[in-house]
């Protein structure tokens, strides 16, 4: 059976081969088409008497699509299951992002040199590990309708730099998820976050020193739900340069040009920095009226500046948006701000198109919840908004880290919520495997409700949960359990025995995936019992 269009989408004829006996489909023809008046990642499929026609959005409908024609088709062989018409699908949040650091995204997990936590690390693992954690983690976004994944760490000389990253760039293409760099103005090392470049940051400042930033306080800052203080040595990862420096823009202009020439990538997330502002007398004097940053740093002690990515990041959007016209542009809007905005004046400057990603801890998702009002983020001048997940991962509360706890809940939530008061996305950490259990369901729910809103969760645990445990019954006894040792309370010896008892006993019954599910959560409960709580 011939497909037309394999040479465009190699990957969703390569999944259709994979998963249709095509040589039993006699006589039929399947087509694969980019319809560029779909929105992306959209798709209808269609028989037409003789032809399959898979017809799907840009970058990533025309694989969902081969995806869907798979999973209604099969070993059915039966052309029948298309004849009540085509059948239509589209993303509910057009925007749903993975969040990652190089360093502590694990998902080889045969490899030394993994890391937790952290923003200013070196890369332990060894220079291959780089593309063997990211190339499962594209495969998973692929195969679940992720759209994308940021990459903070992008180019890295011990990682392979550039070659390593183009290749990033071509593998998530071919299987129709963008690779986002993540990027700061002035600080994270600019475009090249580690390596001797004249994209560098660090080496750009070596030879312009004159345009560091300075810095009245210590380098660091403080996020609202995590228990400690996040302090960083001075060293070459930590160096800023002063954002009124006309150098220091017509450079970053410059490197972000570069970088969407050089890399196929699909998009940028830009951000100001979040770990100090330069206190020089030009930018002293700039922000001088801006009564919103003064307030802002009296609470949070001035880590960052609305008023700088205000003045700056148009000029790298338009660099960016030049050479790539089809780029999503994250603008990082920082922390627990939804309902103080900055100046309408600071706003109004920043161009309609961007993405603005609204940054929420815990705490601060819950205030959202009861106190936004509705139209409100319609009536935002930036546009389109959508909401990142700074809570669910290693970054909030004490010792008991929920990088790797049951948050699936939450990630169904803020995907139905978002949607209900007009956001367009949802980003979240995706560093940690889906090896463990509790952070596969997790990952499943939000690429599950991101792509369908309205999904209810009592149907989200019947249709995509239990095929993971062999039955609903056992599933939702999983999520019991998670969620037990999961709460703050502290469990008695004997009720961990009893939970750990009841978790070895469905593991010694399962078959081999739900057994394997089943252990990464008798591994959890052991661990606390081990730890004394």
């Amino acid at each position: 059976m011939p497909i037309e269009g394999e040479t465009l989408h190699p990957h969703a004829a390569r999944l259709v081969r994979e998963g249709i006996d095509v040589a039993a489909l006699a006589g039929q023809t399947i087509r694969l088409t980019e319809d560029a008046a779909m929105a992306e990642g959209a798709f209808s499929l269609a028989d037409t008497g003789g032809r399959i026609e898979v017809r799907g959005g840009p970058f990533s409908g025309v694989i969902y699509g081969a995806q869907e024609l798979v999973a209604r088709l099969g070993c059915k062989l039966d052309v029948s299951v298309l004849a009540d018409g085509p059948v239509a699908d589209a993303p509910g949040l057009a925007y749903r992002t993975f969040w990652s650091w190089d360093h502590s995204t694990n998902w080889e997990l045969s490899q030394v040199g993994q890391q937790e936590i952290g923003v200013f690390n070196p890369y332990q693992k060894p220079p291959s590990g780089f593309l063997a954690d990211y190339r499962r983690l594209v495969d998973y976004c692929s195969a679940n309708r992720i759209a994308a994944i940021v990459v903070y760490g992008f180019l890295r000389d011990s990682h392979g730099g550039i070659e390593a990253a183009q290749e990033l760039c071509r593998y998530g293409r071919e299987r129709g998820v963008r690779i986002i760099p993540g990027i700061a103005i002035g600080a994270y090392g600019g475009v090249y976050w580690e390596g001797n470049h004249r994209y560098n940051l660090n080496t750009w400042l070596k030879r312009n020193p004159q345009h560091k930033a300075q810095f009245g306080k210590d380098i660091g800052f403080q996020l609202a739900d995590l228990d400690f203080p996040l302090n960083f040595p001075h060293s070459d990862y930590t160096v800023t340069a002063c954002p009124s420096a006309p150098e220091m823009m017509d450079w970053m202009e410059e490197a972000v040009g570069w970088l969407a020439e050089t890399f196929d990538i699909g998009g940028i997330n830009i951000e100001s920095g979040d770990y100090g502002v330069c206190d020089c007398a030009r930018c002293t004097a700039r922000r001088a009226n801006d009564a919103e940053a003064a307030r802002r740093a009296k609470q949070y002690g001035d880590s960052w500046s609305h008023s700088d990515m205000a003045a700056n990041f148009p000029r790298l959007y338009r660099a960016a948006k030049a050479v790539k016209p089809d780029l999503w542009i994250y603008c990082e809007m920082q922390w627990d701000n939804l309902l103080e905005p900055v100046a309408a004046e600071v706003q109004a400057a920043l161009p309609r198109g961007g993405i603005y990603q609204h940054t929420c801890n815990r705490s601060y998702w819950k205030r959202l919840r009861q106190a936004l009002p509705p139209g409100y983020v319609a009536s935002l001048p930036t546009q389109p908004n959508v909401l990142r997940c700074q809570f669910a991962c290693q970054w909030n509360g004490d010792a008991r880290t929920e990088r790797y706890a049951f948050n699936a809940r939450d990630f169904a939530d803020m995907s139905q919520e978002g949607h209900r008061v007009g956001m367009q996305g949802l980003t979240i950490w995706g560093e940690p495997s889906d090896y463990n259990a509790a952070t596969e369901i997790g990952y499943l729910a939000f690429a599950r409700f991101g792509w369908e809103p309205e999904l209810t969760w009592d149907a989200f645990v019947a249709r995509d949960v239990a095929p993971l445990f062999g039955g609903e019954d056992r599933a939702r006894r999983f999520i019991a359990i998670a969620e037990e040792i999961d709460a703050k309370a502290e469990l008695s010896p004997e009720r961990l025995d009893e939970l750990l008892d009841e978790t070895v006993t469905a593991m010694a019954t399962a078959a081999r995936e739900p057994r394997r599910r089943w252990l990464s959560l008798a591994d959890r409960i052991g661990r606390r019992g081990h730890m004394g709580r």
